[in-house]
């Protein structure tokens, strides 16, 4: 692998124009492609396999036309206190309202709330029109939403107090970018610091942005929807900087030792360039691994997502070196452009940096180090033991918006269920008496525990599919409503048994609840394919068995750590008044395989970089905690400048108003705290002090069949391809320098 790298950073450097031209070409093509690219539809969310799912499917075959996956809104209307909505003046105000959403593009059905059964609340205050639509809110023109948000004014003008829910209104774009340009202008401040110099400063951002654009351009020629853009972006701009950062880092160590430039470049991508390669590896197979969970929209995020990062090494390895050789000069330090003609300085002339001093200390004391980071890490988990998963809705958003007003306004006058109905819907034809089963279904509805109110049977057509709708005595994101959600399911059986009808709970709740189970289910199964797959990977770039199984142990310890903060702040309130959190409660149910698909790309992202120098040295005969000061000499400063670098990246998220992108924004800040600092920088250096020798131990049988990548450029040391893995003998106890 090294001297592959090695000959192709060589050819990069030499034909640089060419390399160049060719990355130029393909970024134009994309675009060209992008632009040119019909409009996709969005992707629609499914969940095959689900109850909410098949009844959703058992709808659009039953009543076609009906859109089961088309928008609604609810327009909810409040009187004055002392006054009531059915009072001559505010009762025409909202069926004036009413008949002119309804005559709207795009609209189906506007329900009039006083000839609608129970869209009146019992103290006459509060009423409801539901708006239904022929499409999905992905495809409402905008003309339709201004059209349902004029209406409102006018009902405020008026005298009412007048919001606005349910899936017809889109959450605003918060200062659309915002997030990403908080996390390049940060990328470019901490490396205009790492490196001092603005060419080393300028090449990472620049390569990170040739890749995440032939990525996203390519994402979107191929008509993928863009909702699947969100991660590839956010990712490939994260591990873009982060390869090229330490394949320039390496460039001037390389230079700093005395060689020539074209040499130099062609080190720095025989050696860092297999690090990026094998870390991107690992980010390839987590992103990859989202397919294991079944939720269609998460596998296509993911799969784009590892194209991009695909991308970013193509990029790292080939346009990088290329454009190192236009400005060999200008991204060394000012010192070594100044002192071009005098004698070499080795890095070892330096005076020992923070993180040689550190990883001294850490070595001076490797148990109490590690205990002390362990202990800390497991206190902060503690919380992750009461972990829930929900998804929230409009509960969890900001009282500022009108999805929350309305949200409130409804639950004060109609109970906390209301807003979260239950779609139930019974298939008769196993029956023999439809009418009489869909009798009995809505009876049995009505005498669960927990159901406050119900609707009579609808059919379709033929009378072989009734619907009827369930209010729960609890909010969507109650435990309760989930325990009568299962416990209708579970009725359900009694019901098939009697009358041979099916009885399916499906709407929004429902959604949400199979959601989370679905997810919950996949956590394990993912977590064992992504860490097994990788562990092994680790093994061929490590040649070791407790080197990989650190790395992942560590990743737990990171990832538990800051499912323990998201606890700690979302579902107890600890912090929230800073954070701006106005509404705790349940954990978004995808944000733990989010959370592990990404955090485990970075993590291992530092991990191949830090201890590959290690590696490197100890193959290269320095004793092995020598080795480890040597490679923090080399390293430290580049992952903690990584790690900065993407901690500002997400912290731009924590103030944005949606409570979901809040939680990602604090969930993968800290995670990538936890990880990069505490886990790789002072457990990972300390472990190693104490294993010594055995860290690198391998079985015989083991090291015959793995195959030799050379990730630490031995062959290139030795001058040729093939050098026989170093031998030591496993040495006990701590190890000192």
């Amino acid at each position: 692998m090294a001297t592959f790298l090695y000959r192709l950073g060589r050819f990069s450097f030499r034909r640089r124009r060419l390399v160049a031209l060719l990355w130029a070409v393909v970024l134009a093509a994309c675009a060209f492609a992008a632009v040119k690219a019909p409009t996709a539809a969005e992707d629609g969310f499914s969940m095959p396999g689900t109850e909410s799912q098949k009844a959703f499917d058992l709808l659009d075959r039953r009543f076609p036309g009906g859109s089961s996956d088309g928008a609604e809104a609810r327009i909810v209307f409040v009187a004055p206190d002392g006054q009531k909505v059915t009072a001559g003046a505010n009762r025409s105000a909202v069926e004036r309202i009413v008949a002119d959403v309804a005559a709207g593009d795009q609209v189906k059905a506007a329900l009039d709330p006083f000839s609608t059964p129970g869209a009146v609340s019992k103290d006459g205050r509060t009423a409801y029109s539901t708006v239904a639509y022929d499409t999905p809110n992905t495809d409402l023109t905008e003309a339709t939403t201004e059209a349902l948000e004029h209406t409102a004014e006018a009902g405020r003008e008026a005298g009412l107090t007048v919001e606005l829910g349910g899936t017809a209104l889109v959450a605003e774009q918060e200062g659309g970018g915002t997030a990403e340009l908080i996390g390049v202008a940060a990328a470019a401040v901490v490396l205009l610091i790492t490196f001092g110099s603005l060419a080393a400063a300028g090449l990472p951002l620049l390569t990170a942005l040739v890749g995440i654009g032939v990525g996203v351009a390519s994402i979107v020629a191929i008509g993928m929807s863009s909702t699947t853009t969100t991660l590839a972006l956010m990712l490939g701009l994260a591990v873009g900087i982060d390869y090229a950062l330490f394949i320039v880092s390496r460039y001037r160590t390389e230079r700093a030792e005395g060689h020539d430039a074209e040499e130099a470049v062609a080190r720095a991508v025989g050696t860092a360039g297999s690090a990026v390669v094998f870390a991107g590896l690992t980010v390839v197979i987590a992103l990859a691994g989202l397919a294991v969970v079944g939720i269609p929209i998460l596998t296509s995020m993911g799969l784009a997502a590892a194209s991009t990062v695909v991308i970013a090494v193509l990029v790292a390895i080939t346009l990088l070196p290329a454009l190192l050789g236009f400005c060999r000069r200008a991204v060394l330090p000012r010192a070594a452009r100044r002192a071009e003609d005098g004698p070499a300085r080795h890095a070892g002339d330096e005076r020992p940096g923070a993180g040689t001093r550190w990883a001294r200390l850490v070595i001076r004391r490797p148990l109490a180090v590690m205990v002390l980071g362990v202990l800390g890490l497991g206190l902060i988990s503690v919380p992750a033991l009461d972990l829930q998963l929900g998804m929230p809705g409009d509960e969890a958003k900001s009282t500022s918006t009108t999805q929350r007003r309305a949200y409130d306004a409804l639950a004060d006058g109609f109970g906390p269920g209301f807003n979260g109905p239950l779609t139930v819907v019974v298939d008769l034809k196993g029956s023999d008496d439809p009418k009489a089963a869909a009798a009995r279904a809505a009876k049995q509805l009505a005498a669960t525990e927990g159901v406050v109110a119900t609707t009579p049977p609808a059919f379709d057509e033929a009378g072989d599919t009734a619907v009827l709708t369930a209010v729960p005595a609890t909010g969507p994101s109650s435990a309760k409503t989930t325990e009568l959600v299962r416990d209708i399911r579970d009725e359900a059986r009694a019901l098939r048994a009697g009358t041979g009808a099916t009885m399916l709970v499906t709407g929004t709740t429902a959604v949400n609840i199979d959601v989370s189970q679905k997810v919950t289910d996949a956590l394990v199964p993912y977590l064992a394919l992504v860490v097994g797959l990788a562990f092994l990977l680790l093994m061929v770039v490590f040649r070791s068995l407790l080197v990989p199984l650190k790395a992942a142990l560590g990743f737990l310890l990171s990832v538990t750590a800051a499912f323990g903060t998201i606890v700690a702040v979302f579902q107890w309130g600890w912090l929230a008044d800073a954070l701006g959190v106005e509404q705790t409660g349940p954990v978004m149910s995808m944000m733990p395989i989010f959370l592990i698909g990404v955090v485990f790309g970075l993590a291992m992202d530092y991990e191949v970089f830090l201890v590959t120098r290690m590696r490197e040295a100890y193959v290269h005969g320095e004793r092995p905690g020598t080795a480890v000061v040597t490679g923090f000499r080399h390293s430290a400063r580049v992952v903690g400048a990584a790690a900065v670098i993407m901690i500002a990246v997400f912290a731009g998220f924590i103030g944005m108003s949606e409570p979901m992108i809040k939680m990602m924004g604090v969930g993968l800040a800290t995670a990538v705290l936890f990880d990069a600092f505490v886990v790789r920088m002072t457990i990972v250096p300390a472990v190693l002090a104490l294993l010594g020798d055995r860290a690198w131990w391998l079985p015989g049988w083991l090291e015959r069949i793995l195959p030799r990548v050379d990730v630490e450029g031995e062959a290139l040391a030795a001058g040729k391809a093939e050098v026989p893995a170093p031998t030591a003998e496993p040495a006990s106890g701590p190890v000192r320098v």
